[in-house]
């Protein structure tokens, strides 16, 4: 098994299939190789392959995310989208944990977030776990501000400041999410 970082241009279209494979997302169904590295073109993706160079495991890191709480702009990486070719290997475990640690080597304040029937998955990972903090988030769509559809704030490399500030967030202080552009 290895562990690899490529960014949106530098992956194959095979590779491109397979992870839209493993997402298993409906309305991506039909995405062309060209459309989904648009679409991804601010994140990078880890990997962990086999020994044939089959994708075992793949998260995406988005660049293109930030929060803002009480009025300041915070810039965090967004980690989304792990998903493994095969439940119970071990596989995604594996890739979070090289993951983690290159968020750490690198310095890189990273988040995630999860559905509350993920949190003994992500706790066996030795991440930690804000929970029910992610409906503090508040999403800007047609309709206005509504809530995250996740349960959990994953902390994957925060500050201990940072952590704090999320640590804090209720219903009396949300946090906006807000698109870098």
């Amino acid at each position: 098994m290895r562990y690899q970082i490529k960014k949106t241009d530098e992956l194959k279209d095979q590779e491109i299939k397979d992870i839209l494979n493993l997402w298993d997302i409906p309305e991506w169904n039909e995405m062309t190789p060209s459309d989904f590295r648009n679409s991804f073109k601010d994140s990078e993706f880890h990997f962990l392959f086999g020994s044939k160079d089959e994708i075992l495991a793949v998260i995406r890191l988005n660049f293109d995310f930030g929060l803002e709480i009480s009025e300041k702009k915070y810039s965090y990486a967004e980690a989304g989208g792990l998903v493994s070719a095969q439940k119970k290997k071990g596989y995604g475990s594996q890739l979070v944990q090289y993951f983690k640690k290159n968020m750490t080597l690198r310095n890189k304040e990273t988040i995630g977030f999860c559905f509350s029937d993920l949190r003994p998955f992500y706790q066996s990972c030795g991440i930690e776990i804000l929970e029910n903090k992610a409906k503090t988030i508040k999403e800007n769509n047609e309709n206005g501000w509504i809530s995250s559809e996740d349960d959990d704030i994953l902390i994957f490399n925060v500050s201990e400041k940072n952590k704090e500030l999320l640590r804090q967030l209720s219903s009396e202080k949300n946090a906006y999410l807000i698109i870098k552009e």
